[in-house]
């Protein structure tokens, strides 16, 4: 039952956030939003916060939702096009103020990233606590406040200025913010709204930094009474019943709860989470539609050896077209099998033919093909010219599309050879 359940539940991807404890390094993720994720129909999947990480992204897949929460500033130089106006006295300050915040994590910063740029590439349902709205909000092209008392606070009058973060009352602290009307702020404390007749409500927040400038495609959805943006979203990847979710919320409604109980302070509280999952199970229901195989045919004995001498000439064809090497004399026999079987086969179309000869997999003239494979040496020079100029971080995102495309191909080929055997044996 359990095996069952852990193939039926959808994924939501949650980023450790690390700390030292007996001189040893330990991740970990609150327990609260682990709860709210379970409790709701999902299976959290911790990522650790491990050098190397970002380049193992992949191995997590199939990734149907994202949540990413509290941790350390994200580096400035990934969003401070017009660096703030701080002294250097300044800046010393805020590390010392903020200590435990202010240690930048770079390989954080790189996992959470890429996440938050998969989610927006795929449409993948991604909820953003704290630091995560700020993750979101840089992956966009926003940009952040370094320290909101430096730089937003001290512009105020007094009775305008807010206490975004309360080191010895965490849980307790709670400030008002203004939540805009018809946003999904408002539909999920609407009760609360009505009952107090007014549109605040009372939050919980640990931060010194936050929005400045809101990316492009998002929309505020509450204010604090200093202006900075405590939600945010993005109405057109917003429809939970069809997998649709793309939210950042500054504040903690998994945190608003009276003092010794988990009574929440509002019923709206939990409904981030709670609509969040709905997405993210609308997304894998529709992952799982578009990917669905049937079940193949079952093969007797004699043409299922058949089947398989064929899948290793092609598979032999792609791994040279993919080496660009020569190929050993005494192994080109092995590619008749594919030629042949190719030659003799009607039922294969123009566009499949050609198709599968883009992916080099197909043989029908052994020498021109093996012409095909030599490497234009020129290109190759200019090539390693342009990618000695990248960057660490751009070379390993070109070698993980690579790895993914070719990871793809070789399942759509095995997919549709398949097809073409039960379509000769039928």
């Amino acid at each position: 039952m359990a095996a069952e359940l852990s193939v039926v539940l959808p994924r939501v991807l949650i980023v450790s956030r690390r700390t030292v404890r007996k001189n040893k390094f330990v991740d970990f993720v609150g327990e609260y939003h682990l709860d709210l994720i379970v409790s709701y129909g999902a299976v959290p999947v911790i990522v650790p916060r491990v050098t190397g990480v970002h380049m193992l992204l992949e191995s997590f897949e199939p990734i149907h939702g994202v949540l990413l929460c509290e941790g350390e500033d994200l580096d400035p130089s990934l969003y401070d096009d017009e660096p703030a106006n701080l002294s250097a006295e300044e800046i010393e300050e805020i590390r010392r103020q903020h200590a435990s915040d202010t240690a930048i994590d770079k390989e954080k910063d790189t996992i959470e990233l890429r996440l938050a740029k998969l989610c927006l590439e795929r449409n993948i349902p991604y909820l953003g606590i704290c630091r995560g709205s700020q993750v979101l909000n840089v992956a966009c092209g926003g940009t952040l406040y370094r320290d909101i008392e430096k730089e937003l606070s001290r512009n105020l009058p007094q009775n305008q200025r807010v206490l975004h973060i309360d080191y010895d009352n965490y849980d307790g602290h709670r400030h008002v913010v203004k939540i805009i009307e018809n946003t999904p702020l408002h539909h999920w404390f609407k009760n609360s709204l009505e009952e107090y007749d007014k549109m605040e409500i009372f939050v919980n927040s640990y931060h010194h930094q936050g929005v400045k400038k809101l990316a492009q495609r998002f929309v505020p959805m509450a204010f604090a009474t200093d202006g900075l943006i405590e939600g945010f979203y993005d109405p057109d990847a917003y429809n939970p019943e069809e997998g649709k979710f793309i939210m950042g919320l500054q504040f903690h409604p998994e945190r608003m709860r009276q003092s010794d109980t988990d009574e929440f302070d509002y019923p709206g509280c939990t409904f981030a989470y709670q609509e969040f999952v709905k997405a993210v199970v609308a997304y894998q229901k529709k992952l799982s539609s578009s990917t669905t195989v049937q079940n193949p045919i079952k093969l007797n004995q004699e043409m299922e050896k058949k089947r398989k001498i064929i899948v290793r000439s092609f598979s032999l064809a792609r791994n040279i077209y993919e080496g660009g090497h020569q190929m050993n004399p005494s192994k080109e026999s092995d590619l008749d099998a594919g030629a042949e079987f190719l030659e003799s086969n009607t039922a294969l179309s123009i566009q499949q033919e050609e198709r599968l000869i883009q992916m080099g997999a197909t043989v029908r003239n052994g020498s021109s093909y093996l012409e095909r494979l030599k490497m234009n040496e020129e290109r190759e020079g200019i090539a390693r010219k342009v990618m000695s100029k990248m960057s660490v971080e751009q070379l390993s995102d070109l070698k993980s599309f690579y790895n993914m495309m070719g990871q793809i191909c070789s399942e759509i080929l095995e997919r549709k050879l398949q097809d073409i055997v039960n379509e000769v044996a039928s």
